[in-house]
């Protein structure tokens, strides 16, 4: 909420810093990037506070109310009604209170801070069977604690009701200071001792159950999905037992803050199969949720024609999309049985099948209509199908014009009687304000996420929005349904419980809040005396927003606004929180170290749209704090592929970097790595000179402190027996193939350049070699010009290559090379760099060296006899960049081509390595740290006579620096499994 006056920030800072052990963020780029949450608004907070321990919880808790301010405690920030923001001391428990303090198998509870993340919890239960059923989209990033402070849901809430039917208790620190426990109790109290000194306050809770049981009764929705409001019911006499800790289940962190939070755990689904229902018309998808829902499945998923379109757009989505949607349906149901027994739910799926067929539903019947079952059984494809839908909030904002499906009535909730006709005429409503909505999620429960496609930056936009609310609001009471079914009541929905639940009952919520929390401490303006919804004073894109032209190296295409379409391509960041995963994929590899805001996509995204509307003051996209914000992203490009949204964070750090370079220069080590290129043919004539710097005594050092390059790394050594391709070779005009020589493969690890070459000729094919038209420097794709932000240099060296490389292309030939981030960098920056000199097709015909001979193979055109090698295990780690193009197959497909030999593929993130910056004296630590997530452990642990492959440079320095431990290029594998045959 607006304050009247502002608070002694620095005196609150200096107090806090005196005070508690964890951190204290005061800056304006740490309080931006808490700024938001993945709803529409924007609340700039006072600082952030990220406790150690509960004392600092405690601590900050003290300080605040002496000073008068709110505060707001905050778990993954992933909130779309905007809980999550507020003008406080923000308090981010997930971090550090992050524990799973206790589990009992054999009751099945468990205790928890509220910092831990939900799928860190289940891989917790999952060896005794056990998890937390309340399964949210954001599982992989949602905080416990931020779950029950909303009451979440899930897709199987059909079966386990939400979060208030699954917690059993919470302890937890009052706005006064004091602890509480609140649990199940007697309407007498009988049983809570009598010392307790909470024992006045649950007396007078339950009192306002009796007094009010008739109005309670009257006002509340009897349906699963009713999340708005206080959940005074919990109160009632002779209720299913009055467990206080369901009042504060669903408060938005309004009425305490939880210390630890007991949970009801279920047996994991040991079985299951799903059967994705397509239809021809939404209207007869809605309609017939109410018939599979007499099946008893455990949840019955909504995917509408909107989010199928999407997905089909993104990259890591469609193969899968097209895998389980057969034609081009209105809409489908993806429906789960998971019983016990397989047995059984196959039954229930043949009879899921027959079900449809009895609504009018069945391919190839001309007496039905166009619809049917796809099945599920493998688990595999279960997984992948799910996965889709639990992003569908994320594959619907990947729309990349400036209207955006916009949440404010997603989460109205009706019984599905009504559910087809509440939808056909909320669409009416919609199309009356000239838009449409996109749909999604919970039909088995009559909750469809629907978000009308606004633009907010616009007047017109929010007005639409407004108009849109009221009367969607009204046709959900109409239906005496509910306006708040999952995710809560927040900014966007609070100011409509007076008409949803009258005047007596919001009174009897003020009340609540203020026996509670006297003095408004605890996240003010939520569920209770709330700011209007559509106030663009609170807006993200506020009504002075505005990013005036800024220089960009690239053309984000598809993208609006500034900077060739920079600022739209900024804007992509939701704030949904993929990037904070901490496990499967590779984003964000800093992030899982760090567990820091500013370390993710989002929190880079975040300054970067402050940044370049000026919100973070003059010249910030240059200052050092943005430097300080981009430094540990290692460019993995990660979330090119894996954030739903595309942010391409990777390539936004060079446009950061050029204009920082512009304004501020280049340091040595900088200059150093940009120019190798340049130098690097006169530096190998000088490798033993230069190689002394890791064998003399006293030398590493030094270069640590003149150059900043870590003392306690060895550096790649230099080869004098460089890789020369020979100069009476095959000519480029009658060659199959240009191998691409990179720099560091040509003078660091040229033995890989000399086998790739021996097992394409040996295989039948014609090389000849990618060398300079003019001058005798080679040819370089400028990756390490765009590593320093030298885009101009950068554009230059490609220009170079691609004078050299662009007629077998366009012959049909291919370019063949062995460095990922090279080769890739032909699929990706110069494009978007060169703009008409270059495109994505002659991009596609340079390829790495596995994907060349994955390729051949499958056509039929690899003849290469190989032989079993003296080892019969390989493990595999593929390189970020294969990763985020989807190119770490064709690796295992070549090492599959070796007889015997079994290939395993070490599931990871990014190695830390990361070019330079592993070898960085700032970042040395940080880049081990990443290795030893998963990637090290695993090697170390694998039998010694296994190879280890990577075809990245940086991932084999890495892991012989790291593990002792060499790892190869697939090519000297093949080049092995070639010779004596």
């Amino acid at each position: 909420m607006s304050r009247t006056h502002q608070p002694d920030t620095e005196g609150l800072e200096r107090q806090l810093s005196r005070a508690i052990e964890g951190e204290i963020l005061f800056d304006k780029f740490s309080r931006g990037r808490y700024a938001t949450d993945a709803s529409i608004y924007q609340m700039m907070p006072l600082g952030v506070v990220i406790p150690r321990t509960i004392a600092d919880v405690e601590a900050t808790l003290a300080i605040a109310r002496e000073a008068g301010v709110p505060v707001l405690p905050r778990g993954g920030g992933t909130s779309q009604s905007g809980q999550t923001v507020n003008e406080a001391i923000v308090i981010d428990l997930s971090k550090h209170l992050n524990k799973l303090i206790e589990v009992d198998p054999e009751a099945r509870t468990a205790v928890v801070e509220p910092g831990l993340v939900l799928d860190t919890l289940n891989d917790h239960l999952k060896p005794h069977g056990l998890w937390y059923p309340v399964d949210v989209s954001t599982s992989s990033r949602c905080t416990l604690g931020g779950m029950t402070a909303n009451n979440s849901c899930g897709a199987r809430s059909i079966r386990y009701g939400t979060s208030r039917d699954n917690v059993l208790a919470i302890d937890a620190i009052l706005a006064n200071g004091r602890r509480a426990r609140f649990a199940q109790v007697e309407t007498n109290l009988q049983g809570l001792n009598e010392a307790d000194p909470n024992r006045e306050l649950f007396r007078d809770l339950l009192a306002l159950g009796s007094r009010e049981a008739e109005e309670i009764r009257l006002r509340f929705p009897d349906i699963i999905r009713r999340v708005g409001g206080y959940n005074v019911d919990a109160l009632l006499p002779n209720a299913k037992g009055n467990n206080l800790a369901h009042l504060l289940v669903g408060s938005e962190g309004t009425l305490a803050l939880s210390e630890r939070i007991t949970l009801k755990l279920s047996p994991i689904l040991s079985s299951k199969v799903l059967g994705v229902c397509h239809f021809p018309t939404f209207y007869e998808a809605m309609d017939a949720t109410q018939h599979l829902v007499k099946l008893d499945p455990t949840a019955v998923e909504l995917v509408d024609s909107n989010m199928i379109e999407l997905g089909r757009k993104i990259a890591m989505f469609k193969p899968i999309v097209d895998a389980f949607v057969r034609g081009e349906p209105a809409a489908l149901l993806i429906v789960e049985f998971a019983e016990p027994d397989q047995n059984e739910n196959l039954k229930r799926l043949d009879a899921l099948e027959d079900l449809m067929a009895d609504l009018g539903f069945r391919w190839g019947d001309p007496g039905k209509k166009d619809g049917g079952v796809v099945r599920a059984i493998d688990p595999e494809f279960q997984k992948q199908i799910i996965e889709v839908r639990k992003q569908g909030l994320n594959i619907m904002m990947s729309m990349k014009s400036e209207g955006k499906p916009v949440s404010f009535v997603e989460d109205c909730a009706v019984e599905l009687k009504d559910l087809a006709e509440y939808t056909d005429r909320l669409t009416g409503i919609f199309r009356k304000h000239d838009t449409d909505g996109t749909w999604y999620a919970h039909a088995s429960v009559g909750t469809l996420h629907v978000r009308p496609v606004l633009n907010l930056k616009l007047d017109t936009g929010v007005k639409q929005m407004r108009a849109i609310a009221e009367e969607a609001f009204e046709l959900v009471r109409s239906y005496r349904g509910s306006h708040s079914g999952e995710h809560g009541d927040g900014i966007v929905r609070s100011e409509f419980h007076r008409t949803m639940f009258g005047e007596r009952m919001v009174e009897n919520f003020n009340w609540v809040k203020d026996r509670m929390d006297p003095d408004g401490l605890l996240n003010p303006g939520k569920i209770v005396r709330p700011p209007r919804m559509d106030d663009r004073n609170l807006l993200r894109y506020a009504p002075e927003y505005n990013v005036p032209e800024i220089q960009s190296a690239f053309t984000w295409s598809g993208h609006y606004g500034s900077g060739r379409g920079f600022q739209g391509a900024v804007e992509m960041c939701n704030n949904n929180g993929a990037c904070r995963k901490l496990k499967d994929g590779v984003m964000c590899p800093s992030y899982r170290v760090t567990r820091n805001e500013r370390d993710l996509v989002r929190g880079r995204a975040n300054s970067l749209r402050l940044a370049i509307s000026g919100q973070l003051g003059p010249n910030a996209l240059t200052s050092d704090a943005m430097a300080e914000t981009m430094k540990l992203c290692v460019s993995c490009k990660a979330c090119r592929r894996e954030c739903p949204t595309g942010v391409d964070m990777a390539k936004m750090k060079i446009d950061v970097s050029a204009a920082r370079a512009k304004r501020h220069g280049l340091s040595l080590r900088d200059r150093m790595v940009a120019y190798l290129p340049h130098y690097a043919q006169k530096a190998s004539r000088a490798a033993g000179l230069l190689n002394l710097r890791d064998r003399i005594p006293g030398a590493a050092w030094i270069s640590e402190r003149v150059v900043g390059m870590s003392a306690a790394r060895p550096l790649p050594q230099w080869r004098t027996d460089v890789f020369e391709p020979d100069e009476y070779e095959t000519s480029p005009a009658d060659a199959d193939v240009l191998l691409f020589a990179d720099t560091f493969n040509r003078y660091f690890e040229p033995d890989n350049l000399r086998a790739a070459e021996a097992v394409l000729k040996r295989a039948g094919f014609q090389v000849a070699h990618a060398t300079p038209l003019t001058g005798s420097r080679p040819l370089c794709c400028g990756r390490t010009f765009l590593s320093a932000g030298l885009t101009d240099q950068a554009a230059e060296e490609m220009r170079r290559t691609i004078e050299v490389i662009k007629p077998i292309l366009e012959r049909g030939g291919y370019v063949v090379g062995l460095e990922p981030s090279c080769l890739l960098t032909f699929r990706d920056e110069a494009p978007a760099l060169l703009g008409a000199e270059w495109n994505e097709e002659l991009g596609a015909r340079v390829l790495l060296f596995e994907e060349f001979i994955a390729r051949k193979h499958a056509e039929g055109s690899f003849e290469l006899k190989l032989s079993s090698l003296p080892v019969s295990r390989a493990l595999l780690h593929g390189h970020c960049h294969q990763k985020a193009f989807n190119v770490v197959s064709p690796v295992q497909q070549t090492l599959k081509l070796i007889p015997d030999l079994e290939v395993e593929l070490i599931q990871t993130s990014c190695c830390g390595m990361a070019g330079a910056f592993g070898y960085q004296a700032e970042t040395y630590e940080i880049s081990r740290a990443m290795g030893e997530l998963s990637l090290m452990p695993r090697i170390r642990e694998a039998p010694t006579d296994a190879i280890v492959v990577a075809d990245g440079t940086s991932c084999r320095h890495q892991i012989v620096d790291m593990t002792g431990r060499e790892a190869v290029h697939v090519a000297q594998v093949l080049y092995s499994a070639s010779n004596n045959v």
